[in-house]
């Protein structure tokens, strides 16, 4: 019985830009009676089926992206003869449909660092169940990552994860439904030595692939004071204080090291904090600005945000503290108009963001804006669809004539929103703003690599023009794979075999707070 663990993807590019953190994970949750399990990230290259015998174990995970491949896949497991698992955050919110449409045997819900495993020796037993509930684990469950089974040339940044779960509860986003709403953070011990895992093989370049890098804000800690709330506002200076620890271990590790996470625009506020960051070499994060006018903000929860000049100040900020930003931004809201395209390329460039993605609004499950979409839907006489396909399953519908956009906008066709949001990446991402934005690199090698890889991200991620036209995106992907390879190598790192681990000091249950807020905060 041999264990496959699958990453689907459509779009396969020879090479990946970070690595798909669960399939190491889940390989590291594997018993090792199991032997080790067989890894495909067809991010890479495409499944090849004659690789699975009947009696295997095929893992899956699937996101709403990917959820279709995912259920490909399944079938072409299920017709060798394999048994079929699907995990991962769409298969957590629609457990049923993989047995609908991707001939699951087995499902897993929510985590599954454990789940996994008890489903692998409960299969070897001959008395597996249909769907195992993962839950959600504590940092202190969290498997560190099977890094000796990676394609290490395939890959220009590997990933590691800190905590999990996010305090917020933007309309658009379903972290804090799937993952939750509390902080789960792992001991900074183990995420040092699983960088160090990393850095001994070659990656100096790591994402800290966490659903929120900043889990208590100064106004969390306020707030808590405000209310007299002594036990919550423990918790809170616990969970910052371990961040304060991690940072300043990472701050030790070999200078050529670059570490890159995403956090709320909050932390703009917490000098403090992007310090930290800055010494412990975590040279950028992405950001979710989302919108530039409060309306914008509004309509999406997220009016703890600042807007127009404060938010160019708040952006700037980041830069500042030698932060460089990966703004997110998204088109399609309610309350946008024409004019609000051009204003946001305009902030972003003002703002000085070095990197930037520009979305359109898409109803993701889990979320607060699908639920209230599905609702819409439901209660109209007519239920719009493709191909017998209900709109709102849209991810089962085939991506040659999946509709761009599902939400009615109240004053522009779909259509237009689509070209004004490719116009905005085509201008950002221009060779002449591309150039002007790489000078914050130090060295002209770094400066050609800013150009590359600012190419790269804007090939790969920019799809909302090619994505009807099959001869524009077969040559986009063409491009996109050659574009990846000569990045990587830019990427590349002398491996550091000798790096020693550090060794560390058991600490007791009670920890006391090293790290304290200046009186500001």
């Amino acid at each position: 019985m041999a264990v496959h663990l699958i990453n689907p993807s459509d779009n396969s590019f020879g090479t990946a830009v970070i690595t798909p953190r669960w399939l190491f994970v889940l390989a590291a949750a594997t018993p090792a009676s199991f032997g080790d399990p067989i890894l495909v990230d067809e991010s890479i290259e495409a499944l090849d089926p004659a690789t699975i015998a009947p009696g295997d174990v095929v893992g899956i995970s699937v996101h709403t992206g990917n959820a279709l491949r995912g259920y490909e896949v399944g079938r072409l497991a299920h017709e060798r003869g394999a048994t079929v698992a699907y995990g991962g955050i769409h298969a957590t919110l629609f457990p049923e449909e993989p047995f609908d449409r991707g001939f699951a045997d087995h499902v897993v819900k929510g985590d599954g660092d454990i789940a996994w495993g008890r489903l692998l020796v409960d299969l070897q037993g001959g008395m597996a169940e249909r769907i195992y509930e993962g839950g959600k684990i504590e940092g202190d469950e969290f498997l560190s990552a099977r890094w000796d089974l990676m394609q290490s040339d395939k890959y220009m940044w590997a990933s590691v994860q800190t905590i999990r779960g996010c305090p917020k509860h933007c309309s658009f986003c379903s972290v804090w439904r799937t993952d939750g709403q509390k902080p789960r953070q792992r001991s900074f011990e183990r995420v040092i030595d699983e960088i160090i895992d990393l850095r001994r093989k070659g990656f100096r370049f790591i994402a800290l692939a966490d659903d929120n890098f900043y889990p208590v804000t100064l106004t969390d800690l306020r707030l808590a004071r405000e209310q007299g709330n002594a036990e919550k506002l423990e918790s809170l200076m616990a969970t910052r204080n371990e961040r304060f620890l991690l940072m300043a271990e990472l701050a030790k590790l070999p200078k050529d090291m670059v570490f890159f996470t995403q956090i709320t625009m909050e932390s703009a506020e917490d000098g403090e904090y992007l310090d930290a960051m800055r010494r412990a070499n975590i040279k950028g994060a992405l950001v979710g600005v989302e919108a530039v006018t409060p309306e914008g903000l509004k309509a999406v929860y997220k009016d703890f945000n600042y807007s127009g000049d404060r938010l160019i100040e708040q952006l700037q900020m980041f830069r500042k503290h030698g932060l460089h930003v990966l703004g997110s931004f998204i088109f399609g809201l309610p309350t946008d108009k024409p004019s609000t395209f051009d204003a946001t390329v305009e902030l972003a460039m003002k703002a000085d963001v070095t990197f930037a993605q520009f979305v359109m609004m898409t109803p993701f499950p889990g979320t607060v804006d699908f639920g209230r979409w599905e609702k819409a839907q439901e209660e109209k006489e007519v239920i719009e669809g493709v191909g017998g396909v209900p709109l709102t399953r849209y991810w089962l519908i085939p991506t040659a004539v999946r509709p761009k956009m599902f939400t009615p906008h109240p004053t522009m066709e779909a259509a237009d929103i689509s070209r004004r949001t490719q116009a905005v990446w085509d201008r950002f991402y221009e060779f002449g703003a591309i150039w002007k934005r790489s000078a914050c690199t130090p060295t002209l090698k770094a400066r050609l690599a800013f150009v590359l890889l600012s190419k790269l991200y804007r090939q790969m991620y920019a799809g909302t023009g090619i994505s009807t036209d099959s001869a524009r995106r077969k040559k986009a992907k063409v491009s996109a794979r050659w574009l990846a390879k000569q990045t990587r190598r830019i990427f590349q790192a002398k491996p550091m075999p000798e790096l020693m681990y550090p060794e560390w000091t058991p600490r007791a249950k009670a920890q006391p707070v090293l790290v304290q807020l200046n009186p500001a905060g």
